[in-house]
């Protein structure tokens, strides 16, 4: 058999290296920490929406919690008020009676403001209680957010370092690849999945994994070593070795 020349094998090797670049680059893009982040962060930010929304019924409550108990302290000054007056006893019968009678009446709005309080202090209760889960799940997400950061980041500078490595040992590789080849190379990968040479291996080539039929077999032994041969089925440039089957 015609060996291929050394050029045609660095190709061999050079795409080797190029297909674990594309390996790399699809398993940094396709870890699994990914779409777990992107998840947590909609999650976060339903979580900051429903925050929001509970910090602001809280705030509006208490409000409502401090005009309830104005108004409470408002009715009860005027009844002590009116209580010292009635104590003293001074004034006509008339107006005595009539202290008495707003007396009555203060009592009642006093009660009924009273239990207007209570009501809006449960509801501040439940809305503190509610905006403390709220955040203990704001913690708990935020933890498992820097979590899952440290897996993706740690995953990818491994990716990286070895990216280095392959990208130092392609740098080597390719000047020792002819100009044209390596033209014909880029041009065949573009087109082929990224897969440019492929290894003639037991008659079969390594790109489209079909087997050549024996005219195409015969063509390719009488080719010349240094000639450039192809797969006639995907137009792979094929890397003839000693495993080729001539």
């Amino acid at each position: 058999m015609k060996a291929a020349p050394a050029e045609q094998l660095r190709l061999l090797e050079f795409q080797a290296l190029d297909t674990r670049l594309d390996q790399l680059a699809h398993a940094r893009a396709s870890l699994p920490e990914l779409a777990t982040l992107t998840t947590l962060g909609q999650d976060s930010a339903a979580l900051d929406r429903e925050l929001a929304l509970a910090r602001t019924a809280q705030r509006d409550v208490q409000r409502e919690v401090t005009k309830a108990e104005m108004d409470v302290q408002q009715v009860r000054d005027r009844a002590e008020r009116n209580q010292k007056r009635l104590d003293v006893g001074t004034g006509t019968a008339k107006d005595l009676q009539a202290l008495q009678h707003e007396l009555i009446s203060l009592a009642r709005r006093q009660g009924e403001l009273e239990d207007i309080e209570l009501e809006v202090m449960e509801r501040a209760e439940e809305l503190d209680s509610q905006v403390a889960a709220l955040d203990s799940r704001r913690s708990a997400l935020d933890a498992e957010i820097a979590d899952v950061t440290a897996r993706r980041d740690e995953a990818f500078a491994r990716f990286d370092a070895e990216r280095e490595t392959v990208l130092a040992s392609r740098g080597e590789v390719a000047p020792q690849i002819g100009e044209a080849l390596m033209t014909l190379y880029a041009k065949v990968r573009e087109s082929s999945g990224g897969i440019g040479a492929a290894e003639l291996k037991q008659r079969r080539c390594g790109g489209c994994r079909l087997e050549l039929n024996s005219l195409d077999l015969s063509s390719i032994r009488s080719a010349a070593a240094d000639d450039v041969v192809r797969c006639e089925e995907c137009r792979r440039i094929l890397i003839r070795t000693a495993e080729s089957g001539l």
